[in-house]
């Protein structure tokens, strides 16, 4: 994600593509980002982030698998992408057997239920992480994908935020 800040002003009068290329910056489902560009211009930044709450409320779960597909795999970051680095920061300084913990536990979520395990990683500790991936794992499809929903609007709305501070 950029750090340059945005206006809500400069976003409402971005042009289409360069619109839709910001917005997926901040989540890479096609279908998120054309509901939220479709209610600009926004008064406030509580409308933003209400955008952002009704266009995550009406995603399938293709569209879901789109936005999963968008992040890194928890305890893995993607080297030189600032917000990826940062939203797991809580994993630095972690001991190997730890991550290593972490990375067996995320694969076998991963094969369970097709796509990464998703959490709102920001002010988390591995340790956390490793234990809401453990305490989730047991879950049906339906449940966990209405979780995976939840922490994705928590995330955007986050990252929604940042944008706009150009943090």
């Amino acid at each position: 994600m950029t750090n340059r800040p945005h206006t809500l002003d400069a976003l409402a009068e971005a042009d289409a593509a360069e619109l839709a290329e910001i917005l997926l910056e901040v989540c890479s489902s096609p279908r998120w980002a054309a509901a939220v560009a479709e209610t600009r211009p926004w008064p406030d930044r509580e409308s933003l982030l209400t955008a952002n709450a009704t266009a995550m409320a009406s995603l399938t779960a293709e569209d879901l698998r789109d936005a999963t597909a968008g992040h890194a795999r928890i305890g893995e970051p993607i080297a030189g992408d600032a917000a990826s680095e940062r939203e797991q920061a809580g994993i630095q300084g972690a001991d190997r057997a730890l991550l290593d913990e972490l990375h067996e536990a995320s694969a076998a979520y991963e094969a369970k239920f097709g796509h990464v395990f998703l959490i709102r990683a920001t002010g988390r500790t591995a340790t956390g992480m490793l234990a809401a991936l453990r305490e989730r794992h047991p879950n049906d499809a339906a449940t966990e994908a209405e979780i995976v929903r939840g922490e994705l609007l928590r995330i955007n709305d986050i990252r929604l935020g940042r944008l706009l501070d150009g943090s």
